[in-house]
């Protein structure tokens, strides 16, 4: 698939993971449980990873509430939603008090993680949604996500690859 004139695999942001392969690994701070968030800790279910520049911005906000509207859709589907940004620990603790927010979010802030996914542009992490199946396969992406309605095409998205299953 092309994006824009570009093969999707290198969009901006950098190089994108492979499809239908191992989704990189991670572990990073949260604002919940016990301190640190990995990947691993969610074998046995999708995970929803979206990056997403910074708390409290329009968009994130809008981005965030709709995810949150729509959780229990989610933890219908047995997936997990985890939002990526380089926002500290304590800031992503006053976004989630602020905006009723019950989801992990997870603090990217040496941009690390944003960069195996192609979602890191001049010291932020861009806009970017990666789905990650129980085995820990990532099974699709997306790029130039529209916050107003990116909740419901990721939902729809994870009927189709879970009715393969």
């Amino acid at each position: 698939m092309f994006l824009g004139g570009m093969p999707a695999a290198f969009a901006l942001g950098g190089p994108q993971p492979t499809l239908n392969a191992p989704a990189p690994d991670f572990t990073l701070p949260s604002n919940t449980g016990d301190g640190e968030i990995s990947l691993a800790d969610y074998r046995g279910q999708w995970v929803v990873a979206y990056f997403y520049p910074q708390d409290f911005t329009p968009g994130c906000t809008l981005e965030a509430k709709r995810f949150q509207q729509d959780l229990p859709k989610y933890l219908d589907r047995h997936t997990q939603i985890l939002g990526i940004s380089v926002d500290d620990v304590t800031s992503h603790a006053e976004f989630c008090d602020s905006e009723g927010l019950t989801f992990p979010l997870l603090a990217d802030t040496t941009g690390a993680v944003s960069k195996a996914y192609g979602s890191w542009l001049s010291g932020v992490s861009l806009r970017h949604t990666y789905v990650i199946d129980p085995e820990g396969i990532l099974r699709d992406r997306f790029l130039g996500v529209r916050p107003a309605i990116h909740s419901v095409e990721v939902l729809a998205r994870l009927d189709e690859l879970q009715a393969v299953d």
